[in-house]
Parts: structure tokens; sequence; C-alpha cells
């Protein structure tokens, strides 16, 4: 979006000071506390949250361009806000459509609520359309949640956690329940996260035992498997988009290093710098031809979902295919980003080096490269027979 501005929201200065902190907290295996206040302070928790309700008023588009520039500062900062801004995107997905249940999350997110997300489990390949964490039916129309959940980031800080499990005993099950519990004694979060980048996002496990749901945080029922639902449309469609996002502002960051190291970095063999030398303008061409891709078909896609158009079952692999195209071009830059700065982005103190190990995170998010191809093919050659 041409006219907006996103350092309005998110100053250089502000900017500065998370990247200067990110190198910390990767070193040291800690959550960016300092950067989710200075965020909450400068009103980034309610972007998407309507101007009327208090926040920001921001469409997909726009919270996604902050995405990109807030993971050029800290990767790890930018991918923990992620899941918080997933439920407030989804809250504005079900707004513009004219469905209700999410108001107390956009009312929440003006307020200070931290909302995570708790969707993940081990071996549940399943993902939005399946659960094994135990949903028991409450008398008073609220439910019990009792499983395990993996990838919770901002886990030390979150308030509410958005999840989902799987009823099997009501009248009409089995259902999907998606609901969100807040942080009780029936709640425990593992210290398990030492992971190899993405470090500050500190995405524990999350073990439940019984936590409860009230029934006004009871969003949606819905039988298990593909679904049209607006819950399943609302979730995959903003956290593949703002998740392209995020890996995007690190390929960029990337691209930006290694332009400043080559236009650095002078050849004791030619006496010039490496930004003349004909096979390291040709890294960086190849660097550049690739980024540039990505940020337009983010904002298109982004406004389709704000714009509410219509692309119906194209929409699933319009949006895993940004997302893997992000997480391959991004990877693809960290690469030929480390070889353009030469032997010292192998040292970890090197930002390039953090970029590098932060990168990898992204093929294991959902869609994985296997589910994004599946769904394309299923596109264009229709389902498997048999």
């Amino acid at each position: 979006m041409s006219t907006f501005d996103a350092a309005a929201l998110l100053s250089d200065d502000l900017l500065e000071r998370i990247r200067e902190r990110a190198a910390v907290h990767d070193r040291e295996n800690t959550f960016p506390q300092q950067d989710l206040d200075e965020l909450r302070e400068a009103g980034y928790l309610s972007i998407l949250v309507p101007a009327e309700l208090g926040g920001a008023g921001l469409g997909l588009e726009q919270a996604a361009l902050l995405q990109q520039r807030l993971a050029t500062a800290s990767p790890a900062t930018a991918l923990a806000v992620n899941m918080h801004l997933v439920w407030t995107g989804v809250a504005k997905v079900f707004s513009d459509r004219g469905v209700t249940g999410l108001e107390f999350v956009q009312r929440g997110a003006v307020a200070g609520e931290v909302f995570a997300f708790g969707i993940s489990e081990g071996g549940n390949d399943l993902v939005l359309f399946g659960s094994d964490t135990d949903a028991a039916p409450q008398p008073d129309g609220g439910y019990a949640f009792t499983g395990t959940k993996i990838f919770t980031s901002l886990a030390p800080v979150w308030t509410k956690l958005g999840l989902h499990g799987l009823d099997t005993t009501s009248a009409d099950a089995p259902k999907l329940v998606f609901a969100f519990i807040d942080r009780t004694d029936a709640v425990v979060t593992g210290d398990d996260w030492d992971t190899l980048g993405m470090r500050g996002t500190q995405s524990r496990t999350t073990r439940l035992n019984g936590a409860i749901a009230a029934p006004e945080h009871v969003v949606r029922r819905i039988d298990p498997g593909p679904n049209p639902d607006p819950i399943v449309f609302g979730i995959f469609s903003v956290f593949e988009i703002l998740l392209a996002s995020v890996y995007t502002g690190i390929a960029r960051r990337a691209l930006d290093l290694a332009v400043e190291t080559a236009q650095k970095r002078r050849s004791k063999k030619s006496g010039t710098t490496y930004s003349q030398d004909p096979d390291i303008r040709w890294r960086v061409a190849g660097m550049g031809l690739a980024y540039d891709a990505l940020p337009p078909q983010i904002s298109a896609l982004a406004r389709d979902v704000d714009e509410l158009a219509d692309h119906g079952p194209r929409w699933f692999t319009l949006l895993s295919g940004v997302k893997h195209r992000a997480v391959v071009m991004a990877k693809q830059v960290a690469d030929e980003a480390m070889l353009v700065a030469g032997g010292g982005s192998y040292f970890s103190s090197n930002e390039l080096s953090r970029l590098y190990r932060d990168v990898l995170a992204g093929q294991f998010h959902p869609s994985d490269p296997e589910s994004a191809h599946a769904t394309a093919a299923t596109a264009w050659l229709g389902p498997l027979e048999g």
C-alpha cells in the first residue's frame, strides 16, 4: 500500500532498539519482554482492531508490511507477535464478514491482553482439521481441554490461549471446538525451548490438564476435516500471510546486509570493493530478483482478504503457496548473503549467522513443503483417485 507509512507505527529508533536486543535474546535464549512492552505502548498489539474499538483500524495488507519491517530488526520478535496478530486478524475476518463471536479478542487486544496460538500438536499433521486434545463439554456450555500443544509462541507472557480440541462425547460428536482459555494452574508451560534459531519466540510446550474455556469464550464447534467455516479460513489466511511476511522481512535484512558488506569489503587482488566483482554482483542480483517477487504477492493476497475477494477453493493453494515461496526465497537469499559476506558471517556474533539460523524455522510452520505441494497438485490435477 504505497500511501501507508509503516514508520509511523514502527519508527527507525524503535527498530534499532529491538535489533540491538535481538542478539542478546538469541544468545541467552530469553523472551524479548522489552520489545513486547514497547510494541504494546506503540499500539502494535491492536493494529488490526477497528478504530471505533480503540485500535489502529489497519487492514491485513498494512499489518503484513509492518511485520516485514519488524522482522528486519528481530525475526523472533516478529514471529512471536505474529501469533497474537493471527487472532486479532481472525477477529477482523469475522467482523468484516458479519460473523460474531470474537469481539472479546478485539476488546482484549486494546486492553493489553496477549493472545497466543495453541493449535500445533506433536504428530498431528491434520493441523486445523483435527486435534488430539480432548475437549470435554461442561454443564454450563464451556469446555475443559486436556492435551499437549507444541510451539506455543509467547509462552512466558500470554494471557489468553486460543486453541482447539475434539469433543467426542456430545450428542452431535465428533466436533472440533475452538475456544480461548486463561492461564491457570491447569496450564503447565514447559521450559523446553532450546533451539537452533528463533530462540526469542520462546515457543514452549504447553500441557493442558482440564483447562477451562468459559462458555462466552467457546468460539466455534465444527465438523472435523476440511471445512469452509470462517474460523478455518480466518486462521489459515491470516496465519499464512503473516508468516510469509516475517520470512520476507528476514530476506530483506539479509539482502541489505549483503549489499552493505559488498560495498565495504575490498579485494586485495583487484583493489576494488566487492561490489565491483562480477561474481558478487551476480549473487546480489539473484537475491534481489528472488526477493522482489514476494512483497507484491503478499500485498495482493492480503488485500483480497481485506476486500472479501472470492477465490473459492483456490484460496488454499494461493495462501499455502505464498507462505511456501516466501520461506524458500528467504532461505535462498540467506544462503547467498552468507557467501557474499564471507567467512565473517560464520561467526555466531554476526547478524547474518542469526538470520541464517532463524530462517530455517520457516520450513516447519504449516503449510510445510509437502502440504503446500499436495494442495497445489489437487488444485491443478484434481484429488488422488481411490
